[in-house]
């Protein structure tokens, strides 16, 4: 089949010769994300996220479980985020409630670096606010010491890595894969859907959306509110090493969230 569209890696609809539907997902052999993801597609074995099929690390591919119609989350938030925001949830409770591999997969401490690199680069802040780099480094830091479980991280879990299947209502892909703080899994949920599309303000839905996550999860608010404005804070420190302009939803979420 035609290529979906494309930003790291070449992926692809394909049928296997018994006639199943798979998805061919094709990068560097040598590439760490995709090992991990291998990994914790292996892991769930179907709990919340596609399948794994086949992988063949030397070749860089992954067969996987194609999630039909495919439709993603982020299809519902113009209309009713409130369910949009309760589809994730249910997917995340799922890739929660399997026990991290021994080995396999980093842990959530070594995203820690980014907020090192950046400071180093920008002793000053640069493009962002110094304060909001520390602010969010001391509290990444307090909150992986603190926190209540270690769970297999999807690590990017956003409204356009959640598709509705058939198997399941609705099943996740493209793991970055982390095992830490369950918590951590809903710090990007609160800028997306994509920071860099256009749709409903992020910040204005922010209130609403801190409210479902906190009964939804039980986790306490503040931990939620601090998890949210460190990973908005760490998109936009990626987004500079990537060489672009921290002007998106995460910034804005940052200020709304901070401190």
């Amino acid at each position: 089949g035609e290529p979906f569209a494309l930003t790291y890696h070449w992926v692809m609809a394909v049928t296997r010769e018994s006639g199943e539907a798979a998805v061919l997902k094709l990068g560097v052999p040598t590439s760490e994300h995709l090992r991990v993801e291998a990994t914790a597609l292996r892991t769930w074995a179907g709990n919340g996220a596609v399948r794994l099929l086949e992988h063949d690390p030397d070749r860089g591919a992954l067969l996987m479980e194609r999630a039909e119609p495919g439709t993603r989350a982020a299809t519902l938030v113009p209309h009713d985020d409130a369910a949009a925001t309760g589809v994730l949830l249910d997917v995340m409770h799922g890739l929660h409630a399997t026990p991290p591999p021994a080995t396999g997969v980093p842990d959530l401490r070594d995203l820690a670096g980014g907020f090192a690199r950046f400071l180093h680069r920008f002793p000053d802040g640069g493009p962002l606010p110094e304060r909001w780099v520390r602010t969010a480094a001391r509290l990444f830091d307090e909150l992986c010491d603190s926190a209540p479980a270690r769970v297999l991280l999807h690590g990017d879990l956003h409204h356009d890595n959640v598709l509705r299947a058939a198997r399941r209502p609705w099943l996740a892909i493209d793991p970055h894969g982390h095992v830490g703080d369950p918590g951590f899994d809903l710090g990007c949920l609160l800028y997306n859907p994509d920071p860099g599309t256009r749709g409903p303000d992020a910040a204005a839905l922010l209130p609403a959306r801190l409210d479902q996550l906190t009964a939804g999860t039980g986790q306490p608010r503040d931990r939620v509110v601090a998890w949210g404005f460190v990973m908005a804070v760490l998109s936009e420190v990626w987004t500079c090493e990537d060489g672009g302009e921290p002007n998106g939803k995460p910034l804005r979420v940052a200020q709304a969230l901070h401190p």
